[in-house]
């Protein structure tokens, strides 16, 4: 199948790199830079684990110079730029192209699909740790890599969806087709939200958060929060949520910090809205008590 991947940094990037290098058809929908040194000399990925860099050539378009009719879509953008993937998908998709938001933003596929009533939007997560370190370069912070992905409503499954799987899979991707998307999506949201509430309020990187501490005692406490939100929502968690974000912790660089933390630090737009206040909202919204994010929110808000 024909992909386009829409955002080529630590989600997209990588995913792109990875899938190319499996002999996939996969074109990554940049801009800038960083799409200039992606054109001219390919997309290098940095294992921060073992310091050893591989490049590859890849395709690499922009918006307005695509001309392809991919099949699958995958969105990979900050939550403040989905809006501006709407036009170009409209443009680019055939009827039966499917697309798949793959963002830190929990609910992202249900908004997208209003926007694109024709068209099948799933929703998704991913594992992932990783940034541009510099235009056509990505660092790679931790070997975990997941794509969950899943359609809401059971009639709305298509078959091509394992194929998607199959794709992620030879690409050394680990592809899970969620039959609970809206729960494995909130399961990923607690990681994220939480890291990255927590990474920004006390100036910490992951090794903060892998000892002992007030920084890991405060991750710990907004992961059952977002629990408590599950329950209340109707998609309550099959497995201690603690345990396995703290495994996924151990995994990453004592130096990495997530890209929330990056994008306010260098002053740029920031997915704080949907990973730190709205979860403020949602306690108001389903009456349920998360007096640490609304601690982090209130200091985030003081200092921002």
């Amino acid at each position: 199948m024909k992909y386009a991947i829409i955002g080529a940094g630590g989600t997209g990037g990588i995913l792109g790199f990875y899938m190319t290098k499996a002999g996939k058809d996969v074109t990554l929908i940049a801009r800038g830079r960083h799409l200039a040194a992606m054109q001219e000399s390919g997309l290098a990925v940095e294992k921060m684990w073992d310091g050893t860099t591989e490049t590859i050539p890849v395709k690499a378009a922009d918006m307005d110079h695509y001309s392809e009719r991919p099949d699958v879509i995958l969105v990979c953008v900050k939550g403040y730029s989905l809006e501006d993937t709407i036009p170009f998908i409209q443009r680019v998709a055939n009827p039966s192209t499917i697309v798949i938001p793959v963002l830190n933003i929990y609910g992202t596929g249900a908004k997208m699909q209003e926007k694109l009533p024709n068209l099948l939007v799933t929703d998704g997560c991913i594992y992932v740790s990783a940034n541009i370190k510099e235009p056509g370069v990505l660092i790679q912070h931790g070997k975990i890599l997941r794509v969950v992905y899943g359609v809401r409503e059971k009639e709305e499954y298509d078959p091509r969806l394992e194929e998607i799987k199959q794709d992620f899979d030879v690409s050394g991707i680990d592809g899970v087709l969620s039959e609970n998307i809206r729960r494995d999506a909130l399961e990923k949201f607690s990681y994220v939200s939480p890291i990255g509430a927590a990474g920004l309020y006390y100036h910490a990187t992951a090794a903060d958060f892998q000892r002992e501490g007030e920084e890991r005692e405060a991750f710990k406490t907004m992961i059952r929060e977002i629990a408590a939100l599950a329950e209340a929502m109707g998609v309550p968690f099959e497995r201690d949520m603690v345990d396995v974000n703290l495994k996924i912790l151990s995994t990453l660089a004592p130096e990495a910090t997530t890209s929330m933390q990056r994008d306010v630090m260098d002053g740029k737009s920031s997915e704080i809205d949907g990973l730190v206040y709205e979860v403020v909202c949602m306690g108001e919204r389903y009456h349920v008590p998360v007096p640490m994010y609304e601690k982090v929110a209130e200091k985030l808000k003081e200092t921002l």
